[in-house]
C-alpha cells in the first residue's frame, strides 16, 4: 500500500530556542525590581550563545558547579579545622545552605531565583583551606592583601578552565564579589546601594545560614551550651535549628516586601533614596547582630586561637613561604598566569584542602601537625 501526504503524520523537529524563550517570558512577570537574564552581559562573546535551553543565569550556575573549585569546597573547613565527624558543616554544605536560603526569599519576593542561587553556589569559591585562618594568614604575608572575596572572582574570571576562565555574566561576578560583610552590624542601606536585590539577597543568606549552622556545630561539640547563647535570640527565633532559619527568612521576606514591587510603579522610576533593599526589621535585625557578636567572641575567634586554629595558621604560613621560595613546585599553569611568584604561591596554597595542606606540609616540614591531627595524616 503506498503512503500518501494525507495518511501520513508529518512529524516536527523541536524548537529548542523555544525553551529559554519560555523562561525567560517567565522573568517578565518577576517584580520590577528585580535582575533579568535578558540584561545579562558576558565579557567574552560566545558561539553558541545564548543557550536554547537555559538562561544565562542557568548557565552561571551549571559552570560553577562543574568547577574543580566548587568540588574542593566539600573538604574545606567551614569553623572547625579539618574536622573528622562526618555531620559538621564544610564550606561545601555552607554554600549549598545559602543557596537554599536566598531561594527561598527569592522566591518570596518575587525576585530571580537563578541568580541568587549562582551567586550564592560561586560565592566562596576562593576560600583556602582551614576557613578564615587560612585567609588571614594569606593576608598577612601577600603583598597587596588577599581576601576569598577577591580570589573567587579572580578564579572565575581567570584561573579556572586552565586561564580562561568561566566567563560568566556580570551580574554573577559582582555579587561574589560585594558578598563579605565586617564584624558587627552589616545591615544597612548605604553598604548595598550599589547591589542588584539578588545580591544583597545573598550577603544577608550568608550570614543567617552560616550562623545557623555554625551554632549547631558548636551545640553538637559542646563548645557551647544552649544557655550560653543570648536569651533574648533563644526568645525571638527559637531552640531548634528549623525555628531559627524560618524565623529569620519569614521577617526578612516580611520586612523586604517593597521589594515585590506592586506598589512601587516600574524600578526605574525609583530614586535612590527610594530604592528598596533586602533587610530585616529592626528587632530582629538588632537581636541577629547581638548573636553574631556573641558568636564571633565566643566561637570563632576561640576557635582560631585554640592548639588546632593556631597550627592550621602555621601550616598555612609554611606552605606559602615554601612555595615562594620554590616556585618550580608550584604547577606551571599557575606560575604564568600569575603576575608574581607571590601570587602564585597564595594561589596554589588557598586551592589546597585541609587534608592536602596536612599532608603537603608534613612532607615539608615532618611533624610541623605534631598529635594536632592525628588520624588526617
Amino acid at each position: 500500500m503506498s503512503t500518501t501526504p494525507e495518511n501520513t503524520k508529518q512529524k516536527s523537529e523541536p524548537d529548542l530556542a523555544l525553551v529559554r524563550q519560555r523562561l525567560e517570558r517567565r522573568e517578565e512577570l518577576l517584580s520590577p525590581f528585580a535582575s533579568r537574564s535578558v540584561d545579562a552581559v558576558r565579557a567574552i562573546s560566545e558561539e553558541g550563545d545564548p543557550s536554547p535551553v537555559r538562561t544565562a543565569f542557568q548557565r552561571d550556575r551549571d559552570r560553577i558547579i562543574h568547577t574543580n573549585s566548587f568540588r574542593r569546597q566539600k573538604h574545606k573547613s567551614q569553623v572547625f579545622v579539618a574536622p573528622v565527624g562526618d555531620h559538621f558543616t564544610t564550606r561545601l554544605t555552607h554554600v549549598i545552605e545559602v543557596s537554599q536560603v536566598g531561594r527561598t526569599i527569592a522566591r518570596g519576593l518575587n525576585l530571580n531565583e537563578d541568580l541568587v542561587e549562582a551567586i550564592g553556589l560561586g560565592h566562596d569559591l576562593g576560600h583556602t583551606p582551614f576557613g578564615h585562618i587560612g585567609e588571614g594568614v594569606l593576608n598577612q604575608v601577600l603583598p597587596g592583601g588577599f581576601h576569598h572575596s577577591r580570589q573567587s572572582v579572580r578564579l572565575v574570571t581567570l584561573l579556572e578552565k586552565d586561564g580562561k576562565g568561566l566567563n560568566l555574566t556580570g551580574h554573577v561576578i559582582d555579587g561574589i564579589r560585594d558578598h563579605s560583610k565586617p564584624e558587627g552590624e552589616f545591615l544597612s542601606r548605604e553598604a548595598v546601594a550599589d547591589l542588584t536585590l539578588e545580591a544583597q539577597i545573598v550577603r544577608i543568606s550568608d550570614a543567617l545560614a552560616y550562623l545557623a549552622h555554625d551554632i549547631i556545630d558548636a551545640l553538637r561539640s559542646g563548645f557551647i551550651s544552649l544557655e550560653d547563647l543570648p536569651a533574648d535570640a533563644i526568645e525571638m527565633l527559637g531552640e531548634r535549628h528549623s525555628q531559627r532559619v524560618n524565623t529569620v527568612i519569614e521577617d526578612v521576606i516580611g520586612s523586604s516586601w517593597d521589594c515585590v514591587g506592586e506598589a512601587g510603579g516600574e524600578g526605574g522610576q525609583t530614586t535612590a533614596d527610594d530604592m528598596p533593599w533586602i533587610r530585616m526589621s529592626d528587632e530582629l535585625g538588632k537581636i541577629v547582630t547581638e548573636l553574631r557578636v556573641f558568636m564571633f567572641e565566643r566561637f570563632y575567634h576561640r576557635i582560631s586561637n585554640s592548639v588546632q586554629g593556631r597550627k592550621a595558621a602555621a601550616i598555612v604560613g609554611v606552605l606559602f613561604e615554601h612555595f615562594n621560595r620554590q616556585p618550580d613546585n608550584i604547577p606551571n599553569r599557575l606560575r604564568e598566569l600569575s603576575e608574581s611568584t607571590e601570587r602564585a604561591a597564595a594561589d596554589f596554597v588557598c586551592g589546597m584542602t585541609d587534608n592536602f595542606a596536612l599532608n603537603m606540609a608534613e612532607q615539608i616540614s615532618p611533624g610541623l601537625s605534631g598529635d594536632v591531627f592525628k588520624g588526617r595524616i
